[in-house]
Protein backbone atom coordinates (compact mmCIF):
# COMPACT_ATOMS: atom_id res chain seq x y z
CA UNK A 1 0.00 0.00 0.00
CA UNK A 2 1.21 3.40 -0.81
CA UNK A 3 1.35 6.59 0.64
CA UNK A 4 -1.39 7.71 -1.30
CA UNK A 5 -3.63 4.44 -1.13
CA UNK A 6 -5.34 4.54 2.20
CA UNK A 7 -7.79 2.33 4.30
CA UNK A 8 -10.21 4.04 6.71
CA UNK A 9 -8.41 6.12 9.41
CA UNK A 10 -8.09 5.10 13.20
CA UNK A 11 -8.45 8.22 14.42
CA UNK A 12 -8.60 11.61 12.87
CA UNK A 13 -5.90 14.62 13.19
CA UNK A 14 -6.46 15.83 9.88
CA UNK A 15 -8.62 18.42 10.62
CA UNK A 16 -11.06 20.79 7.90
CA UNK A 17 -9.97 24.31 7.98
CA UNK A 18 -12.01 26.22 10.47
CA UNK A 19 -12.33 23.06 12.63
CA UNK A 20 -11.21 23.38 16.38
CA UNK A 21 -8.53 21.41 17.55
CA UNK A 22 -7.97 19.93 20.62
CA UNK A 23 -6.38 21.85 22.79
CA UNK A 24 -3.86 18.94 24.05
CA UNK A 25 -3.08 18.22 20.78
CA UNK A 26 -2.33 21.66 19.96
CA UNK A 27 0.63 22.04 22.60
CA UNK A 28 2.03 18.64 21.26
CA UNK A 29 1.93 19.79 17.83
CA UNK A 30 3.62 23.28 18.33
CA UNK A 31 6.45 21.75 20.70
CA UNK A 32 6.73 19.76 17.81
CA UNK A 33 7.51 22.16 15.49
CA UNK A 34 9.62 24.37 17.34
CA UNK A 35 11.82 21.04 18.00
CA UNK A 36 11.76 20.48 14.20
CA UNK A 37 12.56 24.19 13.75
CA UNK A 38 15.76 23.70 16.42
CA UNK A 39 16.92 20.41 14.96
CA UNK A 40 17.08 22.24 11.09
CA UNK A 41 18.86 25.15 12.30
CA UNK A 42 21.70 23.54 14.62
CA UNK A 43 21.70 21.19 11.58
CA UNK A 44 22.41 23.98 9.12
CA UNK A 45 24.47 26.01 12.09
CA UNK A 46 26.84 23.07 12.31
CA UNK A 47 27.09 22.57 8.89
CA UNK A 48 28.14 25.86 7.88
CA UNK A 49 30.76 26.18 10.75
CA UNK A 50 33.58 24.47 8.79
CA UNK A 51 32.86 26.81 5.73
CA UNK A 52 32.43 29.83 7.83
CA UNK A 53 34.83 29.36 11.00
CA UNK A 54 37.12 26.56 10.45
CA UNK A 55 38.12 27.20 7.05
CA UNK A 56 40.47 30.18 7.84
CA UNK A 57 41.91 28.36 10.43
CA UNK A 58 42.76 24.96 9.06
CA UNK A 59 46.44 25.96 9.07
CA UNK A 60 46.56 25.37 12.62
CA UNK A 61 46.07 21.83 11.46
CA UNK A 62 48.19 21.61 8.81
CA UNK A 63 51.91 21.42 8.17
CA UNK A 64 53.48 24.71 6.88
CA UNK A 65 54.21 25.28 3.35
CA UNK A 66 51.91 23.13 1.46
CA UNK A 67 51.63 23.03 -2.02
CA UNK A 68 47.89 25.12 -3.18
CA UNK A 69 46.61 21.37 -5.00
CA UNK A 70 47.36 19.88 -1.39
CA UNK A 71 45.77 22.48 0.37
CA UNK A 72 42.64 22.54 -1.27
CA UNK A 73 42.56 18.39 -1.23
CA UNK A 74 42.67 19.67 2.88
CA UNK A 75 40.58 21.95 2.93
CA UNK A 76 37.49 20.02 0.32
CA UNK A 77 38.18 16.66 3.07
CA UNK A 78 36.55 19.06 6.06
CA UNK A 79 33.59 19.87 4.25
CA UNK A 80 33.18 16.34 1.99
CA UNK A 81 33.72 13.94 5.25
CA UNK A 82 30.64 15.53 6.51
CA UNK A 83 28.35 15.54 3.48
CA UNK A 84 29.40 11.64 3.42
CA UNK A 85 28.40 11.10 7.21
CA UNK A 86 25.22 12.42 6.38
CA UNK A 87 23.39 10.00 4.34
CA UNK A 88 24.62 7.42 6.48
CA UNK A 89 23.08 9.01 9.78
CA UNK A 90 20.25 9.42 7.76
CA UNK A 91 20.16 5.80 7.48
CA UNK A 92 20.89 4.49 10.41
CA UNK A 93 18.83 6.87 12.30
CA UNK A 94 15.75 6.97 9.84
CA UNK A 95 15.47 2.92 10.86
CA UNK A 96 15.88 3.90 14.35
CA UNK A 97 13.45 6.41 14.49
CA UNK A 98 10.80 4.01 12.40
CA UNK A 99 11.69 1.22 14.84
CA UNK A 100 12.06 3.03 18.50
CA UNK A 101 10.42 6.03 17.64
CA UNK A 102 11.08 9.38 16.29
CA UNK A 103 11.36 11.46 19.43
CA UNK A 104 14.21 8.44 21.47
CA UNK A 105 15.95 8.86 17.77
CA UNK A 106 16.54 12.47 18.00
CA UNK A 107 17.83 12.61 21.30
CA UNK A 108 20.19 10.33 20.55
CA UNK A 109 21.28 12.21 17.16
CA UNK A 110 21.11 15.16 18.55
CA UNK A 111 23.13 14.78 21.60
CA UNK A 112 25.62 12.45 19.57
CA UNK A 113 26.93 15.58 17.17
CA UNK A 114 26.60 17.55 20.67
CA UNK A 115 29.45 15.69 21.77
CA UNK A 116 31.32 15.46 18.76
CA UNK A 117 31.22 19.07 18.21
CA UNK A 118 31.91 20.14 21.54
CA UNK A 119 35.28 17.51 21.00
CA UNK A 120 35.89 19.43 18.03
CA UNK A 121 36.52 22.64 20.00
CA UNK A 122 38.52 20.77 21.28
CA UNK A 123 41.09 18.89 19.12
CA UNK A 124 45.02 20.01 19.66
CA UNK A 125 47.15 21.63 16.74
CA UNK A 126 49.65 20.27 14.74
CA UNK A 127 52.18 21.83 16.52
CA UNK A 128 51.51 19.49 19.51
CA UNK A 129 50.50 16.28 17.33
CA UNK A 130 51.10 16.49 14.36
CA UNK A 131 49.23 15.23 11.36
CA UNK A 132 47.38 13.63 13.54
CA UNK A 133 45.59 17.15 14.37
CA UNK A 134 44.42 17.01 10.82
CA UNK A 135 42.86 13.19 10.69
CA UNK A 136 41.46 13.69 14.05
CA UNK A 137 39.15 16.64 12.54
CA UNK A 138 38.38 14.65 9.41
CA UNK A 139 37.33 11.79 11.63
CA UNK A 140 34.97 13.54 14.04
CA UNK A 141 33.95 15.68 11.10
CA UNK A 142 32.47 12.18 9.79
CA UNK A 143 31.09 11.34 12.74
CA UNK A 144 29.21 14.61 13.16
CA UNK A 145 27.63 14.07 9.61
CA UNK A 146 26.55 10.83 10.54
CA UNK A 147 24.53 12.77 13.73
CA UNK A 148 23.53 15.16 12.12
CA UNK A 149 22.09 13.65 9.48
CA UNK A 150 20.32 11.41 12.61
CA UNK A 151 18.95 14.84 13.70
CA UNK A 152 16.08 16.16 11.31
CA UNK A 153 14.97 12.29 9.67
CA UNK A 154 13.84 11.90 13.15
CA UNK A 155 12.67 15.03 14.73
CA UNK A 156 11.13 16.88 10.86
CA UNK A 157 8.63 13.45 10.43
CA UNK A 158 7.18 13.98 13.65
CA UNK A 159 6.34 17.48 13.53
CA UNK A 160 5.05 16.94 10.33
CA UNK A 161 3.08 13.50 11.79
CA UNK A 162 1.02 16.29 14.46
CA UNK A 163 0.36 18.64 11.99
CA UNK A 164 -3.15 18.72 10.25
CA UNK A 165 -3.45 18.49 6.80
CA UNK A 166 -3.92 22.28 6.56
CA UNK A 167 -1.35 23.14 7.95
CA UNK A 168 1.55 20.87 6.68
CA UNK A 169 2.25 23.24 3.71
CA UNK A 170 2.59 26.35 6.47
CA UNK A 171 4.84 24.70 8.88
CA UNK A 172 6.89 22.75 6.37
CA UNK A 173 8.22 25.95 5.11
CA UNK A 174 8.72 27.51 8.46
CA UNK A 175 10.87 24.87 9.56
CA UNK A 176 12.73 24.95 6.36
CA UNK A 177 13.47 28.87 6.44
CA UNK A 178 15.83 27.63 9.47
CA UNK A 179 18.45 26.60 7.08
CA UNK A 180 18.49 30.40 5.77
CA UNK A 181 18.48 31.51 9.05
CA UNK A 182 21.28 29.52 10.21
CA UNK A 183 23.71 30.67 7.76
CA UNK A 184 22.81 34.20 8.44
CA UNK A 185 23.27 33.52 12.43
CA UNK A 186 26.52 31.87 11.44
CA UNK A 187 28.04 34.51 9.47
CA UNK A 188 27.54 37.37 11.50
CA UNK A 189 29.21 34.81 14.70
CA UNK A 190 31.93 34.41 12.00
CA UNK A 191 32.67 38.40 11.55
CA UNK A 192 32.34 38.85 15.56
CA UNK A 193 35.15 36.42 15.90
CA UNK A 194 37.06 37.39 12.94
CA UNK A 195 36.92 41.07 13.99
CA UNK A 196 37.42 39.80 18.18
CA UNK A 197 40.52 37.59 17.57
CA UNK A 198 43.21 37.88 14.66
CA UNK A 199 43.89 36.09 12.52
CA UNK A 200 47.62 35.99 11.25
CA UNK A 201 48.98 32.61 10.89
CA UNK A 202 48.99 29.76 13.08
CA UNK A 203 50.10 31.30 15.83
CA UNK A 204 47.46 33.81 15.71
CA UNK A 205 44.58 34.06 18.61
CA UNK A 206 42.08 33.31 15.89
CA UNK A 207 43.88 29.98 14.42
CA UNK A 208 44.72 29.03 18.26
CA UNK A 209 41.69 29.43 19.72
CA UNK A 210 38.94 31.90 18.28
CA UNK A 211 37.60 29.33 15.47
CA UNK A 212 36.18 27.11 18.54
CA UNK A 213 34.08 29.79 20.28
CA UNK A 214 31.66 28.82 17.74
CA UNK A 215 32.21 25.14 18.02
CA UNK A 216 31.41 25.34 21.78
CA UNK A 217 28.30 27.36 20.92
CA UNK A 218 26.72 25.05 18.23
CA UNK A 219 27.28 21.94 21.21
CA UNK A 220 25.69 24.20 23.89
CA UNK A 221 22.51 23.98 21.40
CA UNK A 222 22.85 20.76 20.99
CA UNK A 223 22.54 20.19 24.37
CA UNK A 224 19.88 22.44 24.71
CA UNK A 225 18.14 20.86 21.90
CA UNK A 226 18.38 17.68 23.16
CA UNK A 227 17.00 18.63 26.79
CA UNK A 228 13.79 20.64 24.96
CA UNK A 229 12.83 17.13 23.33
CA UNK A 230 12.93 15.19 26.73
CA UNK A 231 11.67 17.56 28.67
CA UNK A 232 8.75 19.07 26.31
CA UNK A 233 8.29 16.91 23.28
CA UNK A 234 6.32 14.06 23.21
CA UNK A 235 6.18 10.96 20.76
CA UNK A 236 4.16 10.85 17.24
CA UNK A 237 1.01 9.60 17.86
CA UNK A 238 1.20 8.59 14.55
CA UNK A 239 3.85 6.03 14.55
CA UNK A 240 2.09 4.85 18.01
CA UNK A 241 -0.77 4.10 16.55
CA UNK A 242 1.21 2.50 13.57
CA UNK A 243 3.05 0.29 16.14
CA UNK A 244 0.01 -1.05 18.21
CA UNK A 245 -1.43 -1.79 14.54
CA UNK A 246 1.34 -3.83 13.71
CA UNK A 247 1.66 -5.67 17.12
CA UNK A 248 -1.93 -6.15 16.54
CA UNK A 249 -1.69 -7.98 12.95
CA UNK A 250 -3.85 -5.32 11.71
CA UNK A 251 -1.36 -3.44 9.30
CA UNK A 252 0.75 -4.28 6.56
CA UNK A 253 3.95 -2.87 7.69
CA UNK A 254 7.21 -3.98 6.79
CA UNK A 255 8.75 -4.96 10.75
CA UNK A 256 12.72 -4.81 11.13
CA UNK A 257 13.15 -3.73 7.84
CA UNK A 258 12.34 -0.08 7.23
CA UNK A 259 15.60 0.40 4.91
CA UNK A 260 14.99 -2.22 2.75
CA UNK A 261 11.48 -1.40 2.37
CA UNK A 262 12.21 1.93 1.38
CA UNK A 263 15.14 1.40 -0.96
CA UNK A 264 13.19 -1.05 -2.63
CA UNK A 265 9.94 1.27 -3.66
CA UNK A 266 9.16 2.63 -6.82
CA UNK A 267 8.58 5.55 -4.47
CA UNK A 268 12.66 6.06 -3.40
CA UNK A 269 13.55 6.11 -6.55
CA UNK A 270 10.88 9.16 -8.20
CA UNK A 271 11.54 11.20 -4.72
CA UNK A 272 15.26 10.69 -5.40
CA UNK A 273 15.13 11.65 -8.73
CA UNK A 274 13.30 15.01 -8.37
CA UNK A 275 15.53 15.77 -5.14
CA UNK A 276 18.57 14.89 -7.02
CA UNK A 277 17.36 17.89 -9.58
CA UNK A 278 16.76 20.38 -6.71
CA UNK A 279 19.97 19.61 -4.81
CA UNK A 280 21.68 19.84 -7.76
CA UNK A 281 20.32 23.44 -8.32
CA UNK A 282 20.30 24.71 -4.30
CA UNK A 283 24.42 23.15 -4.86
CA UNK A 284 24.74 26.32 -7.52
CA UNK A 285 23.29 28.58 -5.29
CA UNK A 286 24.76 27.69 -1.98
CA UNK A 287 28.42 26.28 -3.25
CA UNK A 288 29.46 27.77 -7.09
CA UNK A 289 27.81 31.53 -6.74
CA UNK A 290 29.10 32.88 -4.04
CA UNK A 291 33.13 32.44 -5.32
CA UNK A 292 32.78 31.40 -8.89
CA UNK A 293 30.69 33.46 -10.04
CA UNK A 294 29.93 36.71 -7.16
CA UNK A 295 33.84 36.59 -6.39
CA UNK A 296 35.51 35.88 -9.47
CA UNK A 297 33.30 36.93 -12.36
CA UNK A 298 30.97 39.78 -11.02
CA UNK A 299 34.41 40.82 -8.93
CA UNK A 300 32.55 41.58 -5.55
CA UNK A 301 35.31 42.60 -3.00
CA UNK A 302 34.82 40.16 0.51
CA UNK A 303 32.51 42.90 2.24
CA UNK A 304 30.40 43.21 -0.65
CA UNK A 305 30.32 39.47 -1.06
CA UNK A 306 29.02 39.35 2.38
CA UNK A 307 26.94 41.80 2.68
CA UNK A 308 24.92 40.66 -0.75
CA UNK A 309 24.59 37.07 0.49
CA UNK A 310 23.37 37.65 3.94
CA UNK A 311 20.30 40.03 2.55
CA UNK A 312 19.65 37.26 -0.08
CA UNK A 313 19.31 34.64 2.80
CA UNK A 314 17.10 37.41 4.74
CA UNK A 315 15.12 36.99 1.82
CA UNK A 316 15.16 33.40 1.70
CA UNK A 317 13.62 32.86 5.16
CA UNK A 318 10.24 34.74 3.95
CA UNK A 319 9.91 33.07 0.76
CA UNK A 320 10.69 29.49 2.30
CA UNK A 321 7.15 29.95 4.38
CA UNK A 322 6.08 31.91 0.91
CA UNK A 323 6.70 28.70 -0.83
CA UNK A 324 5.24 26.41 1.66
CA UNK A 325 1.66 28.08 1.50
CA UNK A 326 1.45 28.23 -2.32
CA UNK A 327 2.71 24.73 -2.03
CA UNK A 328 -0.71 23.98 0.21
CA UNK A 329 -2.71 26.07 -2.05
CA UNK A 330 -2.26 24.81 -5.45
CA UNK A 331 -0.59 21.36 -4.35
CA UNK A 332 2.95 20.06 -3.82
CA UNK A 333 3.00 18.09 -7.15
CA UNK A 334 1.77 21.40 -9.59
CA UNK A 335 4.26 23.45 -7.11
CA UNK A 336 7.09 21.42 -7.72
CA UNK A 337 6.76 20.86 -11.33
CA UNK A 338 6.12 25.01 -12.30
CA UNK A 339 9.19 25.60 -10.21
CA UNK A 340 11.56 23.26 -11.80
CA UNK A 341 10.73 24.86 -15.51
CA UNK A 342 10.83 28.59 -13.56
CA UNK A 343 14.30 27.09 -12.63
CA UNK A 344 15.21 26.57 -16.01
CA UNK A 345 14.37 29.03 -17.01
CA UNK A 346 14.07 32.38 -15.35
CA UNK A 347 16.90 30.83 -13.18
CA UNK A 348 18.96 29.98 -15.93
CA UNK A 349 18.67 33.75 -17.59
CA UNK A 350 19.22 35.31 -14.13
CA UNK A 351 22.20 33.63 -13.39
CA UNK A 352 23.28 34.32 -17.27
CA UNK A 353 23.38 37.96 -16.27
CA UNK A 354 25.35 37.31 -13.19
CA UNK A 355 27.92 35.30 -14.95
CA UNK A 356 28.50 38.20 -17.76
CA UNK A 357 28.10 41.15 -14.61
CA UNK A 358 31.50 42.24 -14.28
CA UNK A 359 30.93 46.13 -13.83
CA UNK A 360 27.44 46.10 -13.02
CA UNK A 361 26.18 48.25 -10.11
CA UNK A 362 26.48 46.45 -6.62
CA UNK A 363 22.97 47.47 -6.01
CA UNK A 364 21.82 45.91 -8.97
CA UNK A 365 24.13 42.39 -8.90
CA UNK A 366 22.01 41.91 -5.11
CA UNK A 367 18.98 42.43 -6.59
CA UNK A 368 19.67 40.07 -8.85
CA UNK A 369 20.84 37.49 -6.49
CA UNK A 370 18.13 38.02 -4.52
CA UNK A 371 15.81 37.60 -7.47
CA UNK A 372 17.59 34.22 -8.65
CA UNK A 373 18.18 32.74 -5.13
CA UNK A 374 14.16 32.73 -4.37
CA UNK A 375 13.27 31.59 -7.62
CA UNK A 376 16.22 28.76 -8.03
CA UNK A 377 15.50 27.48 -4.29
CA UNK A 378 11.54 27.76 -4.10
CA UNK A 379 11.30 24.08 -4.00
CA UNK A 380 12.75 23.81 -0.80
CA UNK A 381 10.14 25.29 1.05
CA UNK A 382 7.87 22.80 -0.04
CA UNK A 383 10.02 19.21 0.04
CA UNK A 384 9.08 18.72 3.80
CA UNK A 385 5.65 17.88 3.77
CA UNK A 386 6.03 16.44 0.16
CA UNK A 387 8.70 13.92 1.17
CA UNK A 388 7.16 12.71 4.27
CA UNK A 389 4.01 12.69 2.67
CA UNK A 390 5.27 9.74 0.17
CA UNK A 391 5.99 7.11 2.60
CA UNK A 392 4.11 5.13 4.96
CA UNK A 393 4.19 5.81 8.37
CA UNK A 394 6.10 2.41 9.38
CA UNK A 395 8.77 3.69 7.20
CA UNK A 396 8.42 7.53 7.01
CA UNK A 397 11.79 8.79 8.67
CA UNK A 398 13.72 5.99 6.80
CA UNK A 399 11.87 7.52 3.72
CA UNK A 400 12.29 11.07 4.25
CA UNK A 401 15.91 10.53 5.78
CA UNK A 402 16.82 8.47 2.46
CA UNK A 403 15.28 10.68 -0.02
CA UNK A 404 15.98 14.06 1.61
CA UNK A 405 20.16 13.07 1.98
CA UNK A 406 21.41 10.64 -0.32
CA UNK A 407 20.02 12.50 -3.56
CA UNK A 408 22.31 15.13 -2.45
CA UNK A 409 25.67 12.54 -2.96
CA UNK A 410 25.51 12.90 -7.09
CA UNK A 411 24.62 16.54 -6.78
CA UNK A 412 27.58 17.13 -4.87
CA UNK A 413 30.22 16.52 -7.49
CA UNK A 414 28.50 19.26 -9.49
CA UNK A 415 32.14 21.00 -10.06
CA UNK A 416 33.40 17.85 -12.03
CA UNK A 417 29.99 17.75 -14.65
CA UNK A 418 30.75 21.61 -15.03
CA UNK A 419 34.55 20.74 -15.92
CA UNK A 420 33.43 17.70 -18.29
CA UNK A 421 30.66 20.39 -20.06
CA UNK A 422 33.52 23.30 -20.10
CA UNK A 423 35.64 21.08 -22.51
CA UNK A 424 32.64 20.92 -25.15
CA UNK A 425 31.23 24.47 -24.34
CA UNK A 426 31.87 27.68 -23.12
CA UNK A 427 32.25 27.66 -19.09
CA UNK A 428 29.49 30.35 -18.49
CA UNK A 429 27.13 28.22 -20.84
CA UNK A 430 28.07 24.96 -19.40
CA UNK A 431 26.55 26.75 -15.95
CA UNK A 432 23.28 27.60 -17.40
CA UNK A 433 23.01 24.46 -18.97
CA UNK A 434 23.37 22.53 -15.92
CA UNK A 435 21.44 24.88 -14.26
CA UNK A 436 18.61 23.92 -16.29
CA UNK A 437 19.27 20.07 -16.45
CA UNK A 438 18.96 20.37 -12.53
CA UNK A 439 15.37 22.16 -12.65
CA UNK A 440 14.34 19.80 -15.50
CA UNK A 441 15.38 16.95 -13.31
CA UNK A 442 13.09 18.50 -10.76
CA UNK A 443 9.84 19.12 -12.90
CA UNK A 444 10.27 15.20 -14.15
CA UNK A 445 10.86 13.73 -10.91
CA UNK A 446 7.48 15.89 -9.47
CA UNK A 447 5.70 15.03 -12.67
CA UNK A 448 6.10 11.16 -12.03
CA UNK A 449 4.83 11.28 -8.72
CA UNK A 450 1.39 11.76 -7.23
CA UNK A 451 -0.38 15.05 -5.24
CA UNK A 452 0.26 14.60 -1.87
CA UNK A 453 -1.47 17.33 -0.15
CA UNK A 454 -4.89 15.36 1.00
CA UNK A 455 -2.87 12.41 2.23
CA UNK A 456 -4.19 11.09 5.77
CA UNK A 457 -0.91 9.83 8.28
CA UNK A 458 -3.36 8.37 10.17
CA UNK A 459 -4.93 6.33 7.23
CA UNK A 460 -1.95 4.74 6.58
CA UNK A 461 -2.62 2.35 9.75
CA UNK A 462 -6.08 0.05 8.75
CA UNK A 463 -8.14 0.44 11.52
CA UNK A 464 -8.78 -2.43 13.86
Amino acid sequence: MTSHEHAGPVTSTSATPGAEEDPRRAAKRRSATRGAFFAEFVDMFDIYLPTVVLTPALIYFQPARLDPGTTAIFTSLVFVTTLVGRPIGAAVFGALADRLGRRRSTIISVTGFGVITLLIALVPGYATIGIASYWLLVLLRFLDGVCLGGGYTGALPLAMEYSTKSRRGLLGGIILAAFPLAYVVITLLGLACFALFPLAGPDSAYAVWGWRVPFVLGALLAFVLATYYVRSVSESEVWQAAEAAKAEGTSQGSPGRPLLAVLRSPTFLQVFGMMSGFWLTQNLVTLFLPTTVLRNLVGLSNNQLTVTLLIAYVCLVGSYIGSGVLGQRIGRKRFFVISGLLIATVGVALMAVLVNGRGLPLGLVILVVCAFSIVVTAPWGVVLPYITERFRTDVRASGFGLGFSVSVVIPSFYAFFLEGLGSVMPYAVAVLVLLAVGGLLGTAGAAAGPETRAVDFEATVPAA
